[in-house]
């Protein structure tokens, strides 16, 4: 059996039965035919199979993608999630690829949100079972963004026991959150201490993106190496 579809089902029992959630054959779910090959070349920097793995997405999931840009992260989750599950794809501003990605079928259960990060779903955008942020939470640092009231934010769009799932591009530790503008970067553990603050408790993390021959010291665009990233998993307390 493959390891994506270990993991999934791992996943599910420990999480128990549910009548409309279901852990998904992911690595079959990235295998679909109608998947782009603009989607398929990303594929191989993000790991589609074991990204949603470790999120443990399930169909019959409700899931908020914040950052969403042109979709790729949006359309996994919706993939994920199913027919009976729903996503919405979070950005502060209307991108155009984005909306040219809703027009597939793919994307059928999927909501355009254009909001501000601090303030990011609508009253009736709750009870989720997921929150994923990917590789655009350094971005809010230098923004013009209260991140405390972001992650409350997320922490109240999420039902108990929901997951908060984020990757970034690492910086040094002692960059911590100071070097989002300059080199697209930011500290893990400075990320961790924010999203812990906001009362989430920390699952876990995940080591698939990481390449430890990054210096972090070069601007992602740039960088010599694969560039290192990692991957947290939160949960709101029950």
């Amino acid at each position: 059996m493959r390891f994506a579809a270990i993991v999934a089902i791992g996943l599910l029992a420990a999480a128990g039965p549910a009548p409309l959630a279901r852990a998904q054959d992911y690595d079959a779910l990235m295998a679909a035919p109608d998947r782009t090959d603009a989607d398929r070349a990303n594929d191989q920097k993000r790991h589609p199979a074991e990204l949603l793995a470790f999120a443990g997405v399930k169909s019959g999931w409700r899931i908020l993608d914040m950052g969403a840009g042109a979709g790729y992260s949006t359309e996994l989750m919706a993939r994920g999630a199913g027919p009976t599950g729903h996503v919405w794809g979070q950005n502060d501003k209307e991108p155009e690829k984005f909306l040219a990605r809703l027009k597939s079928q793919s994307m059928a259960n999927v909501t355009n949100l254009v909001r501000p990060f601090d303030d990011p779903v609508p009253p009736d955008v709750n009870t989720l079972d997921l929150v994923t942020f990917f590789n655009f939470y350094h971005d809010t640092t230098y923004m013009q963004v209260d991140r405390p009231k972001m992650n409350a934010a997320i922490m109240a769009a999420l039902k108990p026991g929901g997951y908060f799932v984020l990757t970034d591009w690492s910086a040094k530790p002692e960059d911590g959150a100071k070097v989002g503008k300059t080199l697209h970067r930011i500290a893990e553990q400075s990320l961790r201490e924010e999203v812990e603050a906001a009362g989430f408790k920390f699952v876990g993390d995940a080591q698939f993106l990481r390449h430890p021959e990054d210096t972090r010291e070069t601007v992602i665009f740039k960088n010599p190496t694969p560039v290192d990233e990692f991957a947290l998993k939160f949960q709101k307390p029950l």
